[in-house]
């Protein structure tokens, strides 16, 4: 989830790599039979320039979101039309902050290294529990029954909800094999959506077996200057009830409403 991207752009002032890769990684690309698919934007809202977004939901009107970086990391409810926070709660500094989703009334939050992850209230954002988990976290989502949670290899692993213990793993990947840096997730109709770190794909993937089952390319979605500013995409919030996707990026100005389009 890690910050190598905003290193390269800004290290005039300081920025270090936070998560260089351990190991080899087969840059992601649409490959063999599955479709991508291109976008259409429908709408932009206003986003926190200074919020290293690490997880984003959209539940009863509002986005939740969390934010990475140590010393900066926390949970928030913000205003979809003005992206005003309207609510925030900070993680101590010694934890950075990664993936958000919501189960039955809370909000469940993970940290990249250090094996915690922490419950809230979704409505007074009271911290209620913590739970642990080994490795990394990266991203978190849930398909109605599971908790769903990326580590920045191949595999996305599922917990028990209630006990928040881990279930099982599948291994993503396309006909030419694992798909790795698998990051932010979002559950859309039957499908695990996940951003793959430093690029500017989404993998649409199967939760049965880890087939990806088509790409989303969303290149171009900055202009040259907000880019400039602006570190990887990371980020994907659905709203069922009226069937909008939302997607942004780590320090991105924008929250952009899209549509997908078949190429």
């Amino acid at each position: 989830m890690r910050i190598v991207g905003a290193a390269l752009l800004m290290g005039t002032i300081g920025f270090l790599p936070a998560h260089p890769s351990t190991r080899s990684v087969r840059p992601a690309q649409a490959g063999g039979h599955a479709p991508t698919y291109g976008y259409q934007v429908v709408r932009s809202y206003p986003h926190d320039h200074g919020a290293f977004t690490q997880g984003l939901i959209f539940r009863n009107g509002f986005f939740y979101e969390g934010t990475g970086m140590n010393g900066q990391s926390g949970i928030r409810k913000v205003k979809l039309e003005t992206g005003e926070v309207l609510q925030h709660k900070a993680l101590g500094s010694e934890y950075f902050g990664e993936g958000i989703t919501d189960w039955k009334g809370t909000l469940l939050e993970i940290t990249w290294k250090s094996e915690i992850g922490f419950v809230y209230d979704i409505d007074s954002f009271a911290q209620t529990k913590t739970f642990s988990y080994q490795g990394e976290g990266w991203g978190l989502t849930h398909d109605g029954t599971r908790i769903i949670m990326s580590d920045g290899s191949a595999q996305l692993r599922f917990f028990d909800p209630a006990t928040l213990t881990e279930t099982g793993r599948i291994t993503v990947h396309d006909e030419a094999g694992p798909v790795e840096r698998l990051n932010e997730l979002e559950y859309v109709k039957g499908e695990i959506y996940a951003n793959v770190w430093q690029t500017d794909r989404i993998a649409r993937i199967a939760p049965k077996d880890g087939r990806i089952v088509g790409w989303i390319d969303l290149a171009g979605l900055l202009s040259p200057a907000e880019r400039a500013g602006s570190d990887v995409l990371n980020g994907i919030a659905y709203d069922a009830a009226a069937d909008r996707l939302f997607v942004t990026g780590k320090w991105w100005p924008r929250v952009f409403e899209i549509k997908l389009v078949k190429r």
